[in-house]
């Protein structure tokens, strides 16, 4: 397959000479976010040759069964990749079943993956650097995933590379790969041994103080999240994430239908009107003390959420509440069994 000259550094696969890495795109019920999500993953350079996998959750109930319809009818109708593949759900999954199911699945099958939910918008050039990013290093243990997000940092004038490690992972435009995705622990067997040592809570909230909040209303089942369970196998697995500097992803999608509205708590810069075919790599796998300190400051909780923390704390166990008892009653994870599915492929 001819490869265009902003793919250049990518070598052969296995058995595959060139292949780029397969988009997931997750959508649900939202048909005019769909639409603009596609309708800029169609603008990059990168789309014409990238096979496309569209997982379409099935509808929670029925009142929710039209707009699910309307979301499948459209992405029936989606040209401008090299294949579009849809796997049409039967019955329900929620958001993060979804995302692990089908990650899970293209990981098995390409050894890594894209993954795009249906609320961001990307660059021209996006897919050129995901593509390139994996490339660079695939080979690098501890490097467990890359993004075209950057959590609004803005790059100095100095720094001569495209992108930078953080302890954080991204979970909008994303992407990783077989041996880093298959690490991940989603049932978080070591939860209550991290509940009870305090400075292993301290060091996952490097990442930002929101983390160890998040993931105890996971483990309580306040929240369903793939997303902060993928950011504590980074922590648990000493990995960091790669980020690129000029923002290729720009989220718009914090609205009432929206699974996890606190998204848009986050910090975003508008997305890059310059536009490349070849990027710069850092030539090693290590934290920049300036870049990181600046995001741990922009992802400081306000104090409202510092006080809705030290509630959690109690329930975790690290201060002690006599009002309530010290052990945190939680739901278990449910194991991401993905149920039966329509898979159709589109032809032109």
């Amino acid at each position: 397959m001819n490869i265009a000259s902003s793919s250049a550094l990518l070598r052969p696969q296995p058995g595959n000479p060139c292949k780029l890495a397969p988009i997931a795109l997750f959508v649900y019920n939202r048909p005019e976010h769909t639409r603009k999500t596609v309708d800029a993953l169609q603008q990059n350079a990168l789309a014409s040759q990238s096979d496309l996998f569209v997982f379409s959750d099935a509808a929670k109930s029925q009142p929710g069964l039209a707009a699910v319809q309307q979301v499948r009818g459209y992405v029936r109708t989606i040209r401008g990749f090299k294949s579009v593949t849809i796997i049409e759900r039967e019955q329900n999954m929620g958001l993060a079943n979804s995302v692990i199911s089908g990650i899970t699945e293209l990981c098995n099958e390409f050894g890594w993956v894209i993954a795009v939910e249906d609320d961001l918008l990307t660059t021209p050039d996006y897919l050129t650097f995901m593509n390139q990013s994996l490339d660079r290093y695939e080979a690098e243990p501890r490097v467990f995933s890359v993004s075209g997000f950057n959590f609004g940092l803005r790059c100095p004038e100095h720094y001569s590379f495209d992108a930078f490690c953080f302890y954080r992972s991204s979970s909008w435009g994303w992407g990783t790969w077989k041996d880093r995705w298959e690490q991940a622990d989603w049932e978080m067997s070591d939860y209550d041994s991290f509940c009870a040592d305090k400075e292993r809570r301290r060091q996952f909230n490097r990442g930002g103080e929101d983390l160890s909040d998040m993931l105890a209303l996971q483990m309580d089942g306040k929240i369903d999240s793939w997303a902060i369970r993928w950011a504590y196998t980074h922590f648990k697995k000493d990995a960091l994430a790669l980020l690129s500097f000029r923002p290729l992803v720009y989220h718009f999608g914090s609205d009432s239908a929206a699974t996890h509205s606190r998204r848009k708590s986050f910090r975003q810069s508008p997305l890059t009107r310059e536009h490349r075919s070849m990027f710069r790599h850092p030539d090693e796998v290590r934290l920049e003390e300036d870049f990181v300190l600046e995001l741990q400051r922009s992802l400081r909780p306000s104090l409202a959420r510092k006080m809705v923390r030290r509630m959690l704390h109690w329930r975790m166990g690290s201060v002690r509440n006599p009002l309530t008892s010290s052990k945190l009653l939680r739901t278990k994870p449910e194991r991401s069994t993905a149920p039966e599915a329509t898979r159709r492929s589109i032809v032109d």
